[in-house]
C-alpha cells in the first residue's frame, strides 16, 4: 500500500569538482549497506550513461537520473517518492561539482531536501582541506551539508590532519585509502562499461570493504511527497498501443534511459531488445530505436554483420520509424573512423561519415521543438560529422552561445547526436515512434 507521504534515509554525494571520487564513494556505500541486507536504490544527477551502469552493479537495482531541467522537479520528486516505497536507503550521486552548472546537485538538494556528503580527494593537500570543505559548506544558505568524506589519503597521519582541518561543527566521514584496485578505468566518453570490467565486483567489493572500516552510519530521514502531476503532461496510454519498438542493446549500443523505456511502456508501447552486433535479423518490431554507445570501438563487427545492415535497410524501406542517437547515428552512416584513423563503412541509410576527435566536439543540454511539443536532453560526443544531407532542424542549447545540432529526417528516420529524454515529454516522444497513417 502506497501513500502520499514516506520518510526514507537518503544522501546526496557531491564534490568539489569531478574527478574526486563521487562514483566510488556512492558505490561503495551502496555495495556496503546492500551487504548489510538493506535495499539501496541509487540515481544520478544529470545527463550520465556510464555512471549509473557502476552504480546499477553496486546497488543491483535500476538507476535512474535526476535533472531538474531535462527531466523536471515533479518528475524527480516522483521517481524519488516511488523509490522510498521500496528502499531502505537513497543515495544520489551528484555530477561535477556541488554548484556547478545551471541545474547544480546544490540545487537539487535543496530543492528536494536532500542532505549533502562532499568527497573531496585529499591526496595533495593538508589544512586547505577544511577551507574547501568550509566553503562547500556555507557558499549558498539553506544547503543542507551532512559532513565530507576524504578520499586518496595516504595515511593514518593524513587522515588526521585532513579532520583537524576541519572547521568545528563540520561533520567527518572518515578516509578512503589511495587505492587504484578500487577506482574504475576510464575511457573518452567516461568510465568503461560496467560489462567491460572483467573485475568490476572485486573492485566494488574492495571499496565497500574500505567504507566499512570506517563504520558508516545511516544517513537521517527525508520525507518524500508525491507531486500532483499537471493535466498538460498526461501520458496517453493508448498513442503507441499494440506497436512493438525493438531498442539496441549490446557492448556497442548501451547507452539507454531506464526513464526512456519506462515511457515507451506507458504509452502503450511494447518493448524488445536486439543487438545490432550480433544477431542476424530484426525481432518483429513496428520501430527501432538506436541508442547510443560505442560504435567506433566496434567497427569489425559492424561491418561484418551484412545481415543486420540488410534487415536495417528493409525497416527502413517500409516506412517503419526509426529514432537513432548519436552513436546509433554514426551506425547509420556511410563510413565511421576511429581515434586510430581505422576507418569502416557502416550501414549506409545516411549519407555522408564520421571521424573520431581528440577532443570534445559538443557537450550540453539541448532540446528539440516537435510538432508534439518540446523534448529535452543532451549532447555529448568526440565525433566529427561530415554530410551532404540538409539538417530538417536543429535542436536549441540550453546554454548561452551553444553549438546546435543538426537534426536529420529522412522518410520515418529521425536522427542526431541528440540524447532524448522521453520523460520530458512522453506523447512528443512517442509521436517518432508512432506508426504512419
Amino acid at each position: 500500500m502506497t501513500t502520499s507521504e514516506i520518510s526514507c534515509p537518503a544522501l546526496l554525494v557531491s564534490a568539489p569538482a569531478s574527478g574526486q571520487g563521487k562514483t566510488t564513494a556512492t558505490a561503495a556505500l551502496a555495495r556496503w549497506h546492500r551487504q548489510q541486507g538493506r535495499r539501496v536504490r541509487v540515481f544520478k544527477t544529470g545527463p550520465d550513461f556510464l555512471d549509473p551502469m557502476i552504480l546499477e552493479r553496486a546497488s543491483g537495482q535500476p538507476v535512474y537520473q535526476l535533472d531538474l531541467w531535462m527531466g523536471g522537479e515533479e518528475h524527480a520528486r516522483e521517481l524519488l517518492w516511488r523509490a522510498a516505497q521500496e528502499a531502505d536507503l537513497i543515495l544520489v550521486e551528484g555530477v561535477m561539482g556541488l554548484y556547478d552548472g545551471m541545474s547544480s546537485s546544490a540545487d537539487l538538494a535543496m530543492r528536494l531536501g536532500l542532505p549533502v556528503m562532499a568527497v573531496i580527494d585529499g591526496s595533495s593537500m593538508a589544512q586547505t582541506f577544511g577551507a574547501i570543505a568550509h566553503g562547500l559548506a556555507t557558499y549558498r544558505p539553506g544547503l543542507t551539508f551532512a559532513g565530507v568524506l576524504a578520499n586518496r589519503i595516504g595515511s593514518e597521519s593524513h587522515a588526521q590532519m585532513l579532520r583537524e582541518s576541519l572547521p568545528s561543527g563540520l561533520r567527518w566521514f572518515g578516509g578512503l585509502p589511495r587505492d587504484e584496485a578500487m577506482g574504475m578505468p576510464s575511457r573518452h566518453l567516461g568510465l568503461v562499461q560496467a560489462g567491460e570490467v572483467a573485475d568490476i565486483d572485486a573492485r566494488l567489493d574492495r571499496a565497500a570493504e574500505a567504507l566499512g572500516r570506517l563504520n558508516p552510519e545511516m544517513p537521517a530521514p527525508v520525507t518524500f511527497i508525491r507531486p500532483t502531476v499537471p493535466a498538460k503532461q498526461t501520458i496517453d496510454s493508448q498513442l503507441l498501443a499494440g506497436v512493438t519498438v525493438a531498442i539496441s542493446r549490446d557492448e556497442a549500443f548501451a547507452f539507454l534511459y531506464h526513464a526512456n523505456v519506462d515511457t515507451l511502456q506507458a504509452l502503450g508501447a511494447n518493448v524488445v531488445y536486439f543487438s545490432p552486433l550480433h544477431d542476424q535479423v530484426l525481432p518483429h518490431a513496428d520501430a527501432l530505436y538506436l541508442t547510443g554507445g560505442y560504435p567506433e570501438l566496434h567497427l569489425s563487427g559492424l561491418r561484418n554483420n551484412n545481415a543486420m545492415r540488410g534487415a536495417i535497410t528493409a525497416h527502413h524501406a517500409q516506412g517503419k520509424p526509426i529514432v537513432a542517437e548519436c552513436g546509433g547515428m554514426l551506425a547509420l552512416l556511410e563510413a565511421l573512423t576511429d581515434h586510430d584513423g581505422q576507418r569502416a563503412p557502416m550501414w549506409g541509410l545516411l549519407r555522408g561519415e564520421a571521424t573520431m576527435q581528440k577532443r570534445l566536439v559538443n557537450l550540453g543540454m539541448h532540446s528539440l521543438m516537435l510538432p508534439a511539443g518540446e523534448l529535452r536532453g543532451h549532447t555529448f560526443h568526440h565525433a566529427r560529422m561530415e554530410s551532404p544531407l540538409p539538417p530538417a532542424d536543429h535542436t536549441q542549447s540550453q546554454r548561452f552561445n551553444g553549438q546546435p545540432e543538426a537534426i536529420y529526417r529522412i522518410g520515418r528516420l529521425h536522427a542526431s547526436f541528440l540524447h532524448l529524454y522521453f520523460a520530458s515529454n512522453p506523447n512528443a516522444a512517442g509521436a517518432l515512434f508512432a506508426p504512419s497513417h
